[in-house]
């Protein structure tokens, strides 16, 4: 996983393209990296990490690469699309390539915005979007049942395991459950791993409240507890924020962004809070390296191994490691130099079994 990749869906009028403008925007200012819309529908910014400044300092690097997120703006999803209503079926294409699906719902009243259904009511509105992603995975799945059933049929063992597997994610299918819902072992995954699955992605549901209620929408706002009483119950994640304050912030310089959070009772951006909930959702930390000429955080999942992690950085390093030197972050900064911290004893060699730790500021020795 280079970067991590978020698709953002959402039926119309609900704030989404509001809060993928506002993201957008955000990754266009930031100057020492190259966020960008990369095409009109994807926006590329930083992981929020307040240690790379840190490091930066502690080394004098020339520069520094934070990790990054690619929010997906996946436009056209209305009611009907898995039947190429709105723009559907080409934009379905665009979900089954991401890593997780942040839904937007609608949590505000406003008289000037109408919903398309006439109404707010969130659970609903999830509702129609995982409708139509369950209708386009059905017609996944049923090609891959009639694709097998010679297969299956002619006595391939392989076939018939897959067979019964495909099966059961129909009928769940059928009901209107997604494919996540049935808790598949990592074998029944890796299985299915080439169908890419809509409905077997992570899903983070992000309520959009109004300007007046973001400070307070998690105690206040009864559609905010609807959302997150159902996300709660289907194995997914759901934050509060606001579309329109993310849009205000947008345009500010860091500092006054960070006085007008301040002024709204915010500890962080919703931008912040999306980044860190699809890290958690998705099972993410990071790692760190640092020296003169660059310091950079690189995301990897959890337990991934010291050779699993240098070949992020390169494929020779995992192909040719040897061992990682490691200290961890707060150490370090703790002693107030890598040097120092030797002294301590508190940089530690670690081999191939090594399994990483968030934090790890680590120097990969390999040979090739």
């Amino acid at each position: 996983m280079s970067n991590l990749e978020v698709g953002i869906v959402g039926l119309p009028n609900v704030g989404k393209s509001t809060l993928f403008n506002a993201i957008t925007k955000a990754g266009a200012e930031a100057a020492n990296y190259p966020f960008c819309t990369i095409e009109p529908n994807v926006g590329v910014v930083a992981v929020p990490d307040g240690r790379l400044q840190v490091l930066h300092e502690m080394y004098n690097s020339k520069k520094t690469t934070p990790a990054s997120v690619r929010f997906v703006d996946i436009a056209g999803l209305v009611k009907g699309a898995a039947q190429g209503e709105g723009l559907g079926n080409k934009f379905l294409e665009h979900i089954r390539q991401v890593d997780a699906i942040a839904h937007v719902v609608r949590c505000f009243e406003d008289g000037n915005i109408t919903h398309v259904e006439g109404s707010i009511d969130p659970l609903r509105d999830i509702e129609t979007i995982q409708t139509e992603l369950c209708l386009a995975d059905l017609d996944i799945v049923e090609k891959r049942i009639s694709k097998l059933a010679k297969l299956a049929k002619s006595g391939n063992k392989e076939a018939r395991e897959e067979d019964e597997l495909v099966r059961r994610i129909k009928a769940a299918l059928d009901e209107g459950h997604t494919a996540r819902s049935l808790g598949l072992t990592a074998d029944e995954l890796d299985m299915i791993k080439d169908m890419n699955l809509l409905t077997l992605k992570p899903v983070l549901y992000v309520c959009n409240v109004s300007e007046e209620e973001i400070a307070t929408a998690d105690a206040d706002n009864a559609y905010v507890q609807q959302v997150k009483k159902f996300a709660a119950e289907s194995g997914s994640e759901a934050i509060a924020i606001s579309a329109k304050v993310e849009s205000e912030i947008a345009e500010l310089p860091e500092e006054e962004a960070k006085e007008f959070l301040a002024d709204m009772g915010l500890a962080e951006s919703g931008l912040d809070k999306l980044i860190k909930a699809a890290f958690d959702l998705l099972g993410l930390m990071t790692f760190l390296t640092a020296g003169p000429d660059e310091c950079r955080a690189w995301t990897i999942t959890k337990g991934t191994t010291a050779p699993k992690a240098a070949g992020k950085i390169h494929t020779d390093f995992e192909r040719g490691f040897i061992r990682a030197e490691i200290v961890s972050y707060e150490d370090l900064i703790a002693a107030g130099s890598v040097a120092a911290a030797r002294e301590k004893g508190q940089v530690r060699t670690e081999g191939k079994d090594y399994v990483m730790q968030d934090g790890d500021v680590t120097n990969f020795l390999f040979n090739v």
